[in-house]
C-alpha cells in the first residue's frame, strides 16, 4: 500500500517580493531566514520561545490554506479583530496531488470566538451536541477533536495544549494518531514535550538564528523538563534564591 504523501508538501517564501526584511513580520529571524520549509506528511511541529515567530508562521500557513485567521474551517468567515500579518501573501503552498476533504485551524487564543460562531451557526450537533461554552476549555478542545476532526483532512493547531492537563495531552496524542492513520496531516505550534514526542514527527525550532530542524531529544522543552524532574530540588534552590542571577532567569524561561 502506497504511503500517504500528505496534502501540503512545503511552503516557500517569495523572498524577491518581500518589500522590506526590516519590517514585521519579515524582521522575525524565523521568517527573515525562511526560504523553503518542507513539511512531514503526517505531523510537523513548530517550537520556540514566545516571540520567536512560530505562531506567526503557523497563522500564515493556515490563512494561505484558506482557513479563517481566527480559526475554524474554511467556511468560517467571521472577524473579531483583523490582527493577522501579511505573511501569507508572500507564501507559496506546494501541495500534493491529494486533496483534503476537510480541515480545521485551531488556535488557543481565539477559541472562545470560534465556539461562539459555532453556536451562532447552529451547528452544535457536529461538535458533540453541546455548546462548547458549556464545558471546560479542555473538554471543549477534546470534544472538537473527537467529533469534528475527521479523516482525509488537514489540521493546523496553535498551542492546543494550552487548556489540557498532561493526562489530556496524552489523550489528544491518541486522537491525533488515529487521525494520522486515517490520512490526516497536522502542522502544530506547541510548547508541549508530550505532544511533540509523536514518533517520526519533524520538529522545527524557531530562534534568533532562524529556523532549523531538530531532534526531539535536542529540544529545550525535552531537556529542561527532564532536568527539572530529575533534579527539581536543586533547580528550585537556584531558581528561588533571594537574588537570582541572569543565568537563573534564563533557565526559568527556557
Amino acid at each position: 500500500m502506497e504511503a500517504f504523501p500528505g496534502f501540503l508538501n512545503a511552503v516557500r517564501l517569495k523572498r524577491d517580493l518581500v518589500p522590506d526584511f526590516r519590517r514585521y513580520p519579515f524582521s522575525i529571524p524565523s521568517v527573515n531566514q525562511l526560504d523553503r520549509l518542507e513539511l512531514n506528511p503526517k505531523i510537523t511541529f513548530l517550537i520556540g520561545e514566545n516571540g520567536s515567530g512560530k505562531s506567526t508562521l503557523l497563522e500564515a500557513i493556515a490563512v494561505k490554506w484558506g482557513f479563517n485567521a481566527e480559526g475554524g474551517t474554511k467556511n468560517f468567515n467571521f472577524a473579531t479583530r483583523e490582527s493577522h500579518s501579511e505573511l501569507h501573501e508572500f507564501l507559496v503552498s506546494e501541495r500534493s496531488l491529494y486533496r483534503a476533504h476537510g480541515g480545521f485551524f485551531l488556535r488557543a487564543e481565539s477559541f472562545y470566538n470560534v465556539a461562539t460562531q459555532i453556536d451562532d451557526l447552529g451547528v452544535v450537533t457536529s461538535y458533540g451536541g453541546e455548546s462548547l461554552h458549556r464545558v471546560s476549555h479542555g473538554e471543549a478542545f477534546l470534544a472538537l477533536m473527537s467529533n469534528r476532526f475527521q479523516g482525509d483532512s488537514f489540521f493546523v493547531l496553535d498551542e492546543p495544549e494550552a487548556a489540557l492537563s498532561p493526562h489530556r495531552q496524552m489523550s489528544a496524542l491518541v486522537l491525533m494518531h488515529r487521525l494520522i492513520l486515517d490520512n490526516c496531516q497536522f502542522v502544530i505550534a506547541t510548547h508541549s514535550p508530550i505532544l511533540m514526542s509523536y514518533p517520526d514527527a519533524w520538529i522545527y525550532e524557531c530562534d534568533e538564528t532562524g529556523i532549523r530542524r531538530v531532534a526531539y531529544e535536542e529540544t529545550p522543552h525535552f531537556r529542561v523538563t527532564r532536568d527539572f524532574l530529575n533534579r527539581h530540588r536543586t533547580m528550585l534552590h537556584h531558581l528561588l534564591k533571594d537574588e537570582p542571577d541572569q543565568k537563573d532567569l534564563d533557565l526559568g524561561s527556557a
